[in-house]
C-alpha cells in the first residue's frame, strides 16, 4: 500500500492500528500485522528506500506508533509492506496506518 502525502516531508513516525483482542468477535488477532516494512519514496515509480522494519505486538495496545531510525531524507510517498502476520492463512488487515513527519525548513 503507497500513501501519498500532501507535502514532501520527513518522515519520523509511523501508526498501525488493529483492533483489540477483546472487541475480536472471535477473541483472537491472528489477521493483523506481525512484521512490516516502510520504504519512502519521492516518485511513486521508483522502488523506494527502506525506512525501517517494525513488529506490531499483538498483545500490545491496538494503536502501536514507531519511531523511524534515521528521519533525514524528504518523501512524498510512503510504501506499507505487510511481511507477516499473526497466523492468519488467507488475508491481513490493516484497520488504520498514519504516517507522521515535519515539513522541511525552508
Amino acid at each position: 500500500m503507497t500513501v501519498a502525502l500532501s507535502h514532501p516531508v520527513h518522515v519520523t513516525h509511523v501508526t498501525m492500528e488493529h483492533i483489540s483482542t477483546a472487541v475480536s468477535p472471535t477473541g483472537h488477532i491472528d489477521s493483523a500485522p506481525k512484521d512490516f516494512a516502510v520504504y519512502g519514496m519521492t516518485t511513486d515509480s521508483e522502488e523506494g528506500t527502506l525506512l525501517g522494519t517494525f513488529m506490531f505486538n499483538q498483545a500490545g495496545d491496538p494503536i502501536q506508533t514507531f519511531k523511524l531510525p534515521n528521519p533525514n531524507s524528504v518523501y512524498r510517498y510512503v510504501e506499507l509492506r505487510i511481511l507477516s502476520n499473526w497466523g492468519h492463512q488467507d488475508y491481513t488487515c490493516v484497520y488504520r496506518f498514519r504516517v507522521h513527519g515535519q515539513m522541511p525548513s525552508a
